[in-house]
């Protein structure tokens, strides 16, 4: 699984990064970054939960 964030949509309300940090991460100027190419099987659950609790829909799997 790869997952992707759209920087127009994303508000940096930092759920993502609560739910699986090993993925997500803010920025000092609050842009969203993935750290990963491809999510370890071990953190896809927590991915999916960012994915589907993101408010604005930023995030999307492909």
């Amino acid at each position: 699984m790869r997952v992707k964030v759209d920087l127009n949509l994303c508000e940096a309300n930092a759920i993502c990064c609560g739910l699986a940090p090993k993925v997500f991460e803010l920025d000092d100027e609050d842009i969203l970054h993935v750290k990963v190419d491809e999510v370890p099987e071990e953190l896809q659950k927590r991915v999916q939960m960012a994915v589907d609790r993101c408010p604005k829909a930023a995030l999307s799997k492909y």
